[in-house]
């Protein structure tokens, strides 16, 4: 063909089987999604930062996306219900600018150094629905001149958060390592939500479903609720 196919890939994180009554419901809607923008859809299972918490293992992205030659890289979270008409965000976002769904305002949540505060822009990963091409890798690239513990120091999470009681410092490490990377590398960044509107849809539109506060029996009845709403149940 005289058009050369666009390889991407959608990745999510599951480590020792998390929640089967989770992924149950959402992994039909993410692959459906991959098929739906012609990319692929791989399960992270395999630890490759031991000493880490176990979410730092999503910044294997940086690896994987170069091994397999991606022209796009997504995560989104095991936890996460997209809806079936969803837009292909890669034919829309600019190749030099990296998305979240949306970001938190970096100095309610981290420490600063001096990447955070040359960068000035204050930007807070929320690394649950990521995107980013071949050109901004760097998004996910492992932190190499820091320790776990020096990171997690630096990681402050709200008082909902610690309310929740599943929201540990430890849990919100791969945010603060990919919030870090924005600022250092000076990446380029836009907001889903944002980005939808747009296009017409206000607030970003009903196309996710995201509660990562609530405990597993709860979250799960969250998402049948979504689902209904949806008229996809």
């Amino acid at each position: 063909m005289w058009q050369n196919k666009i390889k991407k890939a959608i990745f999510t994180l599951n480590i020792d089987n998390y929640a089967p009554e989770v992924t149950a419901i959402t992994y039909p809607l993410i692959n459906a999604y991959a098929n739906k923008i012609g990319a692929e859809f791989v399960i992270i299972n395999e630890r490759k930062f031991p000493n880490y918490p176990v979410v730092y293992e999503k910044l294997q992205i940086y690896e994987l996306g170069q091994q397999m030659e991606n022209d796009w890289n997504i995560y989104i979270d095991s936890d996460a219900l997209l809806h079936p008409d969803l837009m292909d965000f890669t034919v829309v976002l600019p190749a030099d600018t990296v998305a979240h769904h949306g970001s938190d305002f970096a100095p309610i949540r981290w420490k600063y150094d001096r990447f955070f505060i040359r960068d000035g822009r204050h930007i807070g990963s929320g690394n649950w629905f990521t995107i980013a091409s071949d050109l901004c890798l760097e998004l996910w690239k492992p932190i190499d001149d820091m320790t776990p513990d020096e990171m997690i120091a630096n990681i402050f999470p709200t008082v909902d958060e610690r309310l929740s009681g599943v929201i540990p410092n430890s849990h919100l490490i791969d945010d603060y390592a990919l919030s870090r990377n924005i600022a250092k590398f000076g990446l380029k960044f836009a907001a889903i939500r944002k980005l939808m509107e747009q296009y017409g849809f206000p607030g970003g539109g009903p196309y996710f479903w995201h509660q990562y506060l609530t405990p597993i029996e709860a979250k799960v009845e969250g998402m049948k609720r979504q689902l209904k709403e949806w008229k996809l149940a």
